[in-house]
């Protein structure tokens, strides 16, 4: 292929160049480019230089790929890079893309995406674009849908890097798919999927909830907690009215902490252990988002013995549904527990949840099926 300079939407795409070894280098010293991307660690001078002098040139020259330096077409300031990291005889090639610390913010990155795809359909014929990226990484995730990806689902890494998880999300373009310049196209500015990159795309926040015996913190699960996790889980009440593993052990506690860093990078759920004042482990909740209606939720809580009755529970459970709603754009909560669970239902309506019904056969409860209490929380009961 011969190298080509593309112009659209207020950026300039094209070739590198030995001048741009420099920026690059000090782009790359950024955290979150070091994270989620394969560039090398420590991010030296001569790897720069390699890239721009080297690498880039036999991308071209072999027509493996199309690296694209991405500019300010005014003052040729460097912004970004965008490449067909990939191309196959079969007309699919893979995009990639990063954005210098410097130009965040501006919408660089889905411009330049977008005609980098332009390009590809038209100029190149291919067939589909890929994008890939891991698990966790929602800025580069929000840039795909804005550029019109599809996101398809989620993929084992083959090669995952040593610093980064082993799942990766897939998504993929075809001609006619990529919005028209100035579009807003999907997941623009405001919408649910751009607050929720903005959400689960930074460290799980710590929350706050008061009452009368001190200021609770709703954190992440830390190896502190294991062991109280262990005790609470093996109580009887807790294996009656849950599905917790019997016999439940140490290593179904570590899960289970897996379980909630990996769902908040997935940006599937949002698990918390309640802290009281002295920070010991008072018990869990979690906040799971529905796959098929992005403005719900349901909750789930279980409280450690000690704890109970002091009134932890109720006040955990509005300050996360209050976050759930405000920050998250949740329209209704929703609450259900094994009929006869009085215990959880107070809790629930002592949170502001309003008792809807019993669903028949609701749940599945170790090994038959139950009926349920159903109760939930609209946005509007906020205030």
């Amino acid at each position: 292929m011969e190298p080509a300079e593309i112009t659209e939407d207020g950026v300039l795409l094209r070739p590198w160049r030995d001048a741009d070894a420099d920026a690059v280098h000090k782009a790359c010293q950024d955290p979150d480019i070091q994270r989620w991307t394969r560039v090398p660690r420590p991010y030296l001078p001569e790897h720069a230089q390699g890239f721009v002098t080297e690498i880039s040139r036999r991308a071209w020259a072999e027509g493996t790929g199309a690296p694209f330096a991405v500019c300010d077409p005014v003052t040729g300031e460097l912004l970004g890079s965008v490449a067909l990291i990939s191309i196959d005889k079969d007309g699919t090639g893979e995009i990639g893309y990063w954005t210098a610390p410097w130009a965040r913010g501006r919408g660089v990155m889905v411009r330049a995406t977008r005609a980098l795809a332009r390009w590809s359909f038209g100029t190149l014929g291919l067939r589909r674009l890929i994008w890939q990226a891991e698990v966790g990484n929602h800025a580069s995730r929000l840039v795909a849908l804005r550029a019109g990806f599809r996101i398809d689902g989620r993929v084992r890494r083959a090669d995952p890097p040593p610093h980064g998880g082993a799942d990766g999300w897939i998504g993929s373009l075809l001609p006619g798919e990529v919005p028209e310049p100035g579009a807003t196209g999907p997941a623009g500015p405001g919408t649910l999927a751009a607050r929720r990159a903005a959400v689960f795309g930074r460290p799980q926040p710590v929350l706050f909830a008061t009452t009368l015996a001190g200021e609770l913190r709703l954190r992440p699960m830390e190896e502190q907690d294991l062991d109280a996790v262990v005790q609470t889980c093996r109580d009887p009440e807790s294996i009656r009215w849950t599905t917790v593993p019997d016999p439940y052990e140490h290593a179904d506690a570590q899960w289970y902490q897996a379980h909630g860093r990996d769902a908040w990078a997935r940006g599937d759920a949002a698990c918390f252990v309640i802290a009281d004042p002295d920070d010991r482990y008072a018990g869990t909740l979690d906040l799971r988002l529905s796959p098929t209606d992005a403005l719900r939720a349901d909750v789930g809580f279980m409280t450690a013995p000690a704890a109970r009755g002091r009134g932890y529970m109720p006040a955990a459970l509005v300050a996360l549904s209050t976050w759930g709603c405000a920050t998250l754009g949740l329209a209704r909560i929703e609450w259900k527990a094994n009929v006869g669970n009085t215990a959880s239902r107070r809790v629930a309506e002592k949170a502001g949840f309003t008792f809807e019904g019993t669903a028949r056969g609701g749940v599945q409860h170790r090994g038959e099926r139950v009926d349920v209490w159903v109760a939930a929380l609209l946005a509007k009961d906020l205030g």
